[in-house]
């Protein structure tokens, strides 16, 4: 049974920071491409950044280039979403999700874990 659980959410003042994990289990870490989503209330989910199996290839939403960094340890079997210089319009529930290939598409992976809160206050 794969699971995909955040951590790291919460509360933080516009330009903190705050790093979000995501620990898989029950798949093959190693072999699954990884993404973190975003969704806003009232809003549609939207992609925010993808790494590749191995950490060589990452893509980023615009919104979001020059202030997160998505990377994965692979020996923990864990994906990272560094969040700086957070706006209140970063305010959503993140999802790490897993895939078969770096896609900026949600449609491209097949778990996804059950999110986490961040809130962004100004």
């Amino acid at each position: 049974q794969v699971q995909l659980v955040e951590s790291g959410g919460g509360l933080v003042q516009a330009g903190g920071s705050l790093r979000l994990s995501c620990a898989a289990s029950g798949l093959i870490f190693v072999n699954s491409a990884m993404g973190w989503f975003r969704q806003a209330l009232g809003k549609e989910r939207e992609s925010v950044a993808v790494i590749s199996r191995r950490g060589g290839s990452t893509d980023y939403a615009d919104s979001v280039k020059g202030r997160f960094t998505i990377s994965r340890d692979n020996a923990k079997n864990t994906v990272f979403l560094q969040m700086n210089s957070l706006k209140p319009e970063d305010t959503a529930v993140y999802y790490c999700a897993a895939g078969k290939i770096a896609t900026m598409s949600e449609y491209d992976y097949n778990y996804w874990g059950q999110g986490t809160q961040v809130t962004v206050s100004s």
